[in-house]
């Protein structure tokens, strides 16, 4: 059973903090609580989103400078 990583809030998802660095977190990466595992802007705004559980990453449903909604997953876990 996968597990997700859900937004928090509203805004534009980047998985990587500039666009010259490297993203977070990628798939097949193991994750523990508390990792930053993208950003999320709100009105210029830059929030960082942290795991809220611990896995494996599976995939990212969410795209690199895509809106999301508050609650539309992020990302799978195993």
């Amino acid at each position: 059973m996968s597990k997700e990583i859900l937004s928090p809030l509203p805004g534009t998802f980047y998985r990587k903090p500039a666009p010259d660095k490297p993203n977070f977190k990628s798939e097949g990466d193991t994750i523990a609580v508390g990792d930053v595992i993208g950003i999320i802007e709100v009105m210029k705004s830059f929030n960082e989103v942290k795991a809220d559980k611990a896995g494996k990453i599976e995939k990212f449903v969410a795209d690199n400078e895509e809106p999301v909604m508050a609650g539309q997953p992020l990302l799978e876990l195993s």
